[in-house]
């Protein structure tokens, strides 16, 4: 049995799950989250978790097993706690600024870059002196936020000589030495 889909999912207190036809819902104090399931899993909620079962030990259904799972308890969490990432900038001249859901980049190209972002993402964009613009992005949809950062880091991603471009705080950047560190050998 899968060693991920057998664990329970604890619902916390203000989250509420329902599952009609093959189908999730999960509402909570941060939003609502749907997610559809194979119809060869079974999920049950009893006694305060949610319990992901499977009829058989078929290939497919054990991959979704865990899958399953996993989704139901990133919408658990996305919606009672919720998810945040943060980005940094590391250029001259990089600016990030937000007015309502457009983001708007200046990443060193000859035009700023505009991004309107989905209504679930909530956005904060900071900018202070000598340091580098930081780019807050939150929300309940742990999918939806990925790909938000991941297409956010896809317009300048950090380059491995002088580290320039978008990562996210806490990230670490292999760096290169260059030719001028070739040539001295």
């Amino acid at each position: 049995m899968s060693r991920i889909g057998k664990l329970p999912i604890a619902i916390p207190a203000g989250v509420e799950v329902s599952i009609k036809d093959n189908v999730v819902t999960v509402k909570g104090p941060k939003g609502t989250l749907t997610q559809d399931f194979d119809s060869r899993l079974t999920v049950e909620v009893k006694d305060g978790e949610v319990h992901v079962t499977r009829a058989t030990d078929n290939l497919e259904e054990r991959a979704q097993h865990g899958l399953v799972r996993s989704l139901i308890h990133n919408m658990v969490v996305g919606v009672s706690e919720g998810y945040t990432r943060t980005m940094e900038l590391i250029g001259v001249g990089f600016r990030a600024e937000a007015q309502g859901q457009l983001l708007t980049l200046s990443l060193g190209y000859s035009h700023p870059i505009y991004m309107l972002l989905a209504p679930e993402i909530q956005v904060e964009a900071k900018m202070e002196r000598n340091k580098a613009p930081l780019v807050t992005l939150s929300s309940c949809d742990k999918q939806l936020l990925g790909q938000v950062c991941a297409k956010i880091r896809s317009f300048r991603k950090p380059e491995p000589y002088k580290g320039k471009g978008i990562k996210f705080v806490g990230e670490t950047i292999r760096r290169k030495s260059g030719k001028a560190a070739a040539a001295s050998k």
